[in-house]
């Protein structure tokens, strides 16, 4: 926790810059997954900053939701549509991710780009976020197939998530432990001032077309 609390400002943008280029990835292979072109994400990844200083994680999201979701598709958590259904999904990854941290050595509040002083699992909200277009394309095949109601089988559907397998450096990791060595690579890094994160890569087009129901 004394590293992760010193580490420099220079290692810890590094790290943003690669949790989000790895997030938009996933995210332009989920959209190539349902037929929708990747390239405009492909090209954001391509480009990101070190610290995300030019915000391409928010042009990706202005790409990435209306081809996913449809024209009309907002964002809010106070949504009765599969916006309840996201959030519900990103509660199950968000707490999946906060044991990861904790079984690390890593202290869940200091995060690296999220540092809302309320925010008691600020890393976590960090570390998830690759991982987020998974719950995506899960909550669109539920509503696609039986509504935005948060059932049972909703539930089920998000909780097998955590087993679904990623390739992760050069071997195939079920979710669980390809956060667990996301979190153990974060903290070596710190430890070690050296940045070598295990981001995990998108599954193939036809596991990601698969997700839900």
């Amino acid at each position: 926790m004394r590293a992760q609390w010193t580490a420099p400002e220079p290692l810890r943008k590094q790290a943003w810059k690669r949790v989000v280029i790895a997030k938009i990835k996933m995210q332009a292979a989920a959209l190539a997954a349902i037929g929708q072109p990747r390239a405009p994400l492909d090209y954001i990844a391509h480009n990101v900053q070190s610290g995300d200083s030019r915000d391409a994680e928010a042009q990706a999201a202005r790409i990435y939701w209306p081809m996913l979701m449809g024209p009309d598709f907002r964002r809010d958590p106070d949504r009765f549509d599969v916006n309840g259904l996201l959030n519900y999904g990103y509660t199950v990854l968000r707490a999946a991710t906060a044991r990861a941290v904790v079984a690390a050595g890593l202290h869940p509040t200091i995060g690296i780009f999220h540092s809302n002083r309320s925010n008691a699992f600020a890393l976590a909200d960090d570390l998830m976020e690759p991982f987020r277009p998974l719950v995506d394309l899960t909550a669109r095949a539920i509503l696609a197939e039986a509504g935005p109601q948060v059932t049972t089988a909703a539930k089920q559907n998000f909780a097998r998530l955590i087993a679904l397998d990623l390739p992760l450096t050069g071997e195939i990791s079920p979710v669980s432990v390809a956060l667990s060595r996301l979190t153990t690579s974060l903290a070596q890094s710190y430890e070690s001032r050296t940045l070598a994160l295990a981001l995990p890569k998108p599954p193939p087009a036809a596991v990601l077309a698969g997700l839900g129901p």
